[in-house]
């Protein structure tokens, strides 16, 4: 189903070492993932760091996540993608990745995430990220964009989260952060890793 995404996006990775994709996925499968975001149910207040260093910082972040798992229904199916993705950039780039993790992520009115890299520093572990949204009927004035620098801090893109747009990018190449959202705002973010 997925197979002639793949390529686009293995493409855009080496030409500019990332890609916005607009209506990625099937819409079914973005409404069941914009569903079970909504029940809210185990989410917790994300942290910052690296797992040895995990904390808590309302001045850097204050989103809320749960972590996807196979549930044999639309988590599973996403998560299948995600897979034949990993195998296809392994087999085209030779990038060795390992395994992909992802979260769904809350924003709630007035949330924001500062600017960060997802690469932790002197730590080969997240190679490629992924940025999935959510939301639909989403507005300028409703805020919450994903605005992503160059190496240098210079502007590259601002990515409005509608629903069912996909961001893939180099995980140690591109600074990023989440606008302040004026309204409550659904995604899931996720990494591919090369550590076991």
């Amino acid at each position: 189903m997925y197979k002639k995404l793949y390529p686009k996006i293995a493409d855009a990775l080496v030409e500019d070492g990332y890609i916005v994709i607009a209506d990625a996925l099937p819409d079914k499968l973005s409404q069941e993932l914009k569903q079970f975001a909504i029940n809210e149910k185990e989410f917790s207040r994300a942290g910052i760091s690296s797992k040895s260093d995990l904390h808590l910082d309302d001045t850097r972040r204050l989103d809320k996540i749960h972590w996807l798992n196979e549930d044999g229904a639309c988590q599973s199916e996403f998560l299948s993608f995600a897979d034949g993705l990993r195998e296809h950039l392994n087999c085209e780039l030779y990038l060795g990745l390992s395994y992909y993790e992802s979260h769904f992520a809350i924003y709630a009115e007035g949330d924001f995430y500062e600017t960060h890299l997802d690469a932790f520093k002197n730590s080969k572990n997240r190679v490629i990220t992924t940025v999935y949204y959510l939301n639909e009927e989403w507005i300028e004035d409703d805020g919450g964009e994903l605005v992503v620098y160059d190496g240098e801090h210079n502007f590259v893109a601002k990515v409005k989260p509608d629903a069912n747009t996909l961001i893939v990018f180099m995980s140690e190449k591109f600074p990023h952060e989440v606008l302040s959202t004026n309204k409550k705002r659904y995604s899931i973010a996720g990494w591919f890793r090369v550590d076991r």
